[in-house]
């Protein structure tokens, strides 16, 4: 039986990859490199892609490496443990904006988002890897989700909740702010990821395969159970990823920024602030919740048909900011079932791990899991660089300022750019948990 701390110490891994980096890279991301670092949204749009692309290879290859480490710390816990700082590094790195020319600029913001990908690529994989050599409880293994999803939503609720006043306190430039920003947050998820190395055990040794070789690739081809899931997870990741990288555009464009309301600062990342709260709440509901209905794939349905529900809503709601609190809450209500089904999918994939090795006979856990960051990433980069082209096409587009720095055209953005905006944060994530429901009804596995 796990001890409480080791729960805590596993929930600082998701709470510094989840909750802090890929939180603020789904979130101000897109808007920073447009409206901040000065690409343009092709430029933007073409660098998320490639690094999927990149994703597409690496992450497969550290699943397998990390299947096949034996160190005195174990097989997954070295790689959180040394690559904590480099990730940490890394990451402020990324949101520090160089005097380059566009070119120059071009070509820093392609090479260290490559570098972020690959590692939070040599962190995250084995990290998921974790729950599989943890226990083989799988109540226990739904806990340990659901102590993940709670630590990466609270921390990305206090990571998006304090990032304008942080903005404000640190003042200077946009440039400036993210800068210094990047450096405090990157410190604070390397310190978490060490932590969560060192706190936790692996109790499991892994069925090794001998050597290294594709069949384990054709194997996971041949998994069908495993098909699905990374189906779901792409699925369920591109779900958020609309709504997380278009957010910053709504604020701005469709509500008109900043809003104030009893000395509250309601901008896009405070907005997101409210489902992030919501996801934690029930992400650790997620277990009991299972439990009541009976299984993990109606558990995941319910909690699609939610998100469905108050998606297709929300695009119903006027574009005024007089009705910011009744965005609010049904960005609460859709988070219901977001915080629902999140520890359910890293609970399957451990479900598939054991699927295979009794198939195989020999352990593919990080191989299975470094699908589920691939899906991950995948479906957040993907969606985020559609949200780039799909503004483009609606009529968005770039001109440069007095310094000669790429900015959004003010005067680009027309009825159908806001349309589009909208439709981008609702209609467009409703058809994607459609196709969810759809995904875990056929999912072989019925647990």
């Amino acid at each position: 039986m796990a001890k409480l701390s080791e729960k805590i110490g596993y929930a600082l891994g998701d709470a510094a990859a989840g909750g802090i980096t890929w939180k603020i890279m789904s979130i101000a991301f897109p808007l920073f490199f447009t409206n901040v670092f000065g690409l343009t949204f092709t430029d933007t749009a073409t660098l998320m892609l490639i690094a999927r692309m990149f994703d597409v290879f690496t992450d497969p290859i550290m699943g397998s490496l990390a299947d096949r480490t034996l160190s005195r710390w174990g097989t997954y816990r070295p790689w959180l443990i040394f690559g904590a700082i480099p990730f940490g590094i890394i990451f402020a790195l990324l949101l520090y904006t160089p005097e380059m020319s566009y070119s120059g600029k071009r070509i820093y913001a392609y090479t260290l988002y490559l570098l972020m990908m690959a590692v939070y690529t040599m962190v995250n994989v084995p990290y998921g890897s974790l729950l599989g050599v943890m226990t083989d409880d799988d109540n226990e293994k739904n806990q340990f989700s659901s102590f993940r999803m709670v630590g990466a939503y609270a921390m990305g609720f206090i990571t998006l909740l304090s990032f304008p006043y942080l903005q404000k306190m640190v003042g200077g430039s946009e440039s400036h702010q993210y800068a210094v920003l990047g450096a405090g947050f990157g410190i604070l998820a390397a310190a978490m990821t060490l932590a969560c190395g060192l706190m936790t055990k692996e109790r499991l040794k892994p069925k090794r395969a001998e050597k290294f070789s594709f069949k384990q690739f054709v194997d996971l081809f041949r998994n069908k159970p495993w098909i699905y899931l990374t189906l779901i997870g792409v699925c369920t990741n591109f779900f958020n990823g609309f709504r997380y990288a278009v957010a910053g555009y709504m604020l701005t464009y469709c509500l008109g920024g900043e809003i104030t309301i009893s000395g509250l600062i309601i901008n896009y990342t405070v907005f997101m602030t409210f489902g992030e709260l919501t996801c934690m709440i029930f992400g650790g509901l997620s277990p009991k919740f299972t439990e009541k209905v009976g299984s993990k794939n109606k558990a995941f349905i319910i909690a699609a048909i939610i998100c469905s529900v108050f998606s297709i809503l929300f695009f119903f709601i006027p574009t005024d900011p007089a009705y910011i609190w009744l965005m609010i809450v049904v960005v609460i209500l859709t988070s219901v079932g977001i915080g629902l089904y999140s520890p359910l999918l890293w609970s399957m994939y451990a479900d598939v791990a054991d699927y295979a090795t009794k198939k195989n006979g020999s352990s593919s856990t990080g191989l299975i899991y470094s699908s589920g960051t691939m899906s991950q990433k995948l479906g957040t980069a993907i969606s985020g660089s559609l949200v780039a082209l799909f503004l483009g096409l609606a009529g968005a587009s770039m001109t440069t300022d007095k310094t000669g720095n790429a900015v959004v055209n003010p005067a680009s953005i027309t009825d159908s750019v806001l349309t589009m905006i909208w439709s981008l944060f609702s209609l467009f994530p409703a058809v994607i948990s459609i196709f969810i429901i759809i995904l875990v009804l056929k999912y072989p596995i019925k647990k």
